[in-house]
């Protein structure tokens, strides 16, 4: 089962890496080197990721943890590198944060399949939702916060991500409903993760969170919809009382 559903995210990839390189043959080569640059790390990120939760949940656990305490000092970073202005938004954003931050620790112990489940669909929906959005995206969601994120990715994305969570299914029985619910939850907040960290950056004028990963805008500019999901995740099982 772990070896098809590797191969499958194998087959995601090469289908990224097409559409990536359809998006970029018209662009400025310095452009275009710093996507396929985002595109080599992510790959590198995800599979980190997945070799984690399938061979050691532990490991998982820790790199949750280096995860969540990375994001907190990139936070303290720009709030610092601003001369401690917003101090109201940035006191109401660490406490956001920290409620996050705890739903997706406890995520991070839940079954290793309801996990994988999870991380995967994040992760479908994150490509998928760049890639269509770039590719058919014209109408802008957020201009002023996101520029980048159009309706016809968030569209695109969220489709192939939904119909991904149903191939994946093997790996989180449950009812059909059930599992709908699950997937339309994750892609909620992930998409809300996303804007919200993009919105931190714009509060202090800055680009990215910081260059850590190559290609990327820091590390809760990487798993900002991994954090929100698994908080999600971790509500459903631990307070609704969802059955694995």
């Amino acid at each position: 089962m772990i070896r098809i559903i590797y191969l499958i995210i194998l087959l995601y990839f090469l289908l990224g890496g097409i559409g990536f390189y359809l998006i970029n043959r018209r662009k400025e080569p310095e452009v275009a080197r710093k996507s396929y640059t985002k595109f080599i790390s992510y790959f590198f990120i995800i599979n980190i990721l997945f070799f984690s939760i399938i061979f050691n949940s532990i490991l998982f656990i820790y790199l949750s943890v280096l995860i969540i305490a990375v994001s907190f000092f990139e936070l303290f970073k720009l709030f610092y590198k601003s001369g401690f202005k917003e101090q109201r938004f940035f006191i109401i954003s660490i406490l956001i944060m920290t409620v996050l931050s705890e739903g997706f620790f406890f995520f991070s112990g839940l079954d290793k399949g309801l996990i994988l489940f999870s991380f995967l669909v994040l992760s479908i929906f994150d490509s998928f939702s760049q890639i269509t959005g770039q590719l058919w995206g014209k109408t802008k969601i957020f201009p002023a916060i996101s520029p980048n994120k159009t309706l016809g990715g968030l569209i695109g994305g969220g489709l192939i991500a939904l119909l991904s969570a149903f191939l994946l299914s093997d790996l989180y029985y449950n009812t059909h409903f059930s599992l709908i619910i699950i997937t339309i939850g994750l892609l909620f907040f992930a998409f809300c993760g996303d804007i919200a960290a993009s919105f931190y950056k714009r509060k202090f004028k800055v680009k990215d969170y910081s260059n850590l990963i190559p290609g990327h805008g820091g590390f809760l500019d990487r798993f900002d919809s991994l954090i929100t999901g698994g908080a999600w995740i971790a509500f459903c099982f631990y307070v609704l009382n969802f059955q694995t």
